[in-house]
C-alpha cells in the first residue's frame, strides 16, 4: 500500500464499549499506513474498550462523541464486531443515523464479523449480498440480504467480512474500495 493511496482521507470507526479489538485496530493500521486519518466515534465520552473473544481487554480514547459527530465531516465509515458493540449500537438511534447517513451519501462502509447487525437497523442491506459471522445469516436474509459464505465481499460502497481471520482479505479490499470511491468522488 502506498502511503497516499488514501492521503487526507477522513474515516471514522464507530465503536461501543465490547467491539472485537483485533477487528478495530488492524483496520486501523491498514487505513493509517494509506495515509487516511481515522476517528474513533463512540457514544461513550472519553474511552472505550475492546474485547479480545470474550475477555475485556484494551481501551482506546474516543476521538470524536457520536453526538458531535456527522457523516458528512468523513470519507468512509468502519464497523468492527464483536457481539455487544454492534448490539449496543444498533439500538441507539444516533448511531443508526451515523450509519444511515453515509448511505444516504453513497460513502462506502466497511463492516465485519457481527457488525452487519447496525446495518440491518439502518435499513442498509435489502437487496445486497454480503457476509457476515454465520449467526447473523437469518438476520440478514430476513432483512433482505443475500448472505454468503466467503471472507470478503465487496458489494457497491458496501464491503463485509466474516470473523478476524479474514483481516487480510477484508483490510486489502477496504483500502481499495476506499481509494476507489475517493477518486471519483
Amino acid at each position: 500500500m502506498s502511503k497516499t493511496q488514501l492521503d487526507g482521507a477522513k474515516v471514522a470507526i464507530l465503536v461501543a464499549d465490547g467491539f472485537e479489538q483485533a477487528e478495530m485496530t488492524e483496520p486501523r493500521k491498514a487505513l493509517d499506513a494509506a495515509g487516511a486519518a481515522t476517528k474513533i466515534v463512540s457514544p461513550k465520552d472519553n474511552t472505550v474498550r475492546g474485547w479480545k473473544h470474550h475477555k475485556p481487554a484494551d481501551e482506546f480514547n474516543v476521538d470524536i462523541p457520536l453526538p458531535q459527530a456527522a457523516a458528512h465531516e468523513f470519507d468512509a465509515l468502519v464497523l468492527p464486531g464483536g457481539v455487544m458493540n454492534p448490539d449496543a449500537l444498533r439500538i441507539n438511534e444516533e448511531a443508526i443515523a451515523f450509519v444511515r447517513d453515509f448511505f444516504k451519501a453513497g460513502k462506502p462502509v466497511a463492516a465485519i464479523c457481527h457488525g452487519p447487525w447496525t446495518l440491518i437497523e439502518a435499513g442498509a442491506v435489502r437487496g445486497r449480498t454480503l457476509t457476515s459471522w454465520p449467526s447473523l445469516r437469518s438476520d440478514l436474509t430476513n432483512a433482505g440480504a443475500k448472505w454468503v459464505d466467503r471472507e470478503v465481499v465487496v458489494d457497491g460502497n458496501l464491503i463485509t467480512s466474516r470473523k478476524p481471520q479474514d483481516l487480510p482479505a477484508f483490510d486489502r479490499e477496504m483500502v481499495r474500495l476506499f481509494a476507489d470511491a475517493r477518486a471519483h468522488a
